[in-house]
């Protein structure tokens, strides 16, 4: 190989090393999880890790943003599941959590809703854009039975609900307004979910 060769080949390395992994992190949201797994069933919390963070969607009672950032793998609440390498990035870490803050204002915490708008939407929205894969059918397949099978879904769930603000809605607690991202996820954010699921089965 010439001298050409070997610097056309060198900086071909060097491009793809420079490129960031993108990984679809998959927790169990309950412990049903592991007897229906393997027929592609079971209920799921996602997120996206790129440059040794991890970003997803959660919901609390505010109109601020339900867009958080915690450790790789390790979701307050929930059980790592497994890691899928969906692509790469060229991002920095900045440019990365400047993309993933242009989302805040489309996934505010209050908007959150079990069937049309999850964290598997968050996810699948990311990554599709990132990528130009959609994150695997099974993350979200709940979601799918359940705003196709909507008209037979207590009103609680109904995709209806999404995007509606009643006139009691909680304002912002002054000065968090500005917040770009949550550090963490809001210590609502758990118990919230669980009792929407909750009210769903009733």
């Amino acid at each position: 190989m010439g001298a050409n060769g070997a610097a056309s080949s060198s900086a071909g390395r060097s491009a793809t090393s420079a490129r960031e992994p993108i990984y679809l992190n998959v927790y169990d949201l309950t412990p049903m999880n592991g007897y229906v797994y393997w027929f592609g069933l079971g209920i799921f919390h996602s997120g996206i890790e790129v440059h040794g963070l991890e970003y997803g969607f959660g919901a609390h009672d505010y109109p601020s943003t339900g867009v958080f950032e915690v450790e790789p793998r390790n979701c307050p609440g929930f059980t790592f599941r497994r890691s899928i390498v969906m692509g790469t990035t060229d991002m920095t870490r900045q440019q990365f959590r400047s993309f993933i803050e242009a989302y805040k204002d489309d996934y505010r915490g209050n908007s959150y809703h079990l069937i049309a708008k999850n964290c598997n939407h968050f996810s699948n929205e990311v990554c599709s854009k990132l990528t130009g894969q959609e994150i695997p059918g099974w993350v979200n397949r709940l979601a799918g039975i359940g705003s196709f099978c909507n008209c037979l879904l207590p009103e609680s769930l109904q995709v209806a609900v999404v995007g509606q603000t009643g006139r009691n809605e909680p304002k912002i607690p002054e000065g968090e307004s500005d917040l770009l991202l949550l550090a963490l996820p809001d210590g609502d954010t758990k118990s919230l979910m669980s009792d929407r699921r909750l009210s769903g089965a009733h």
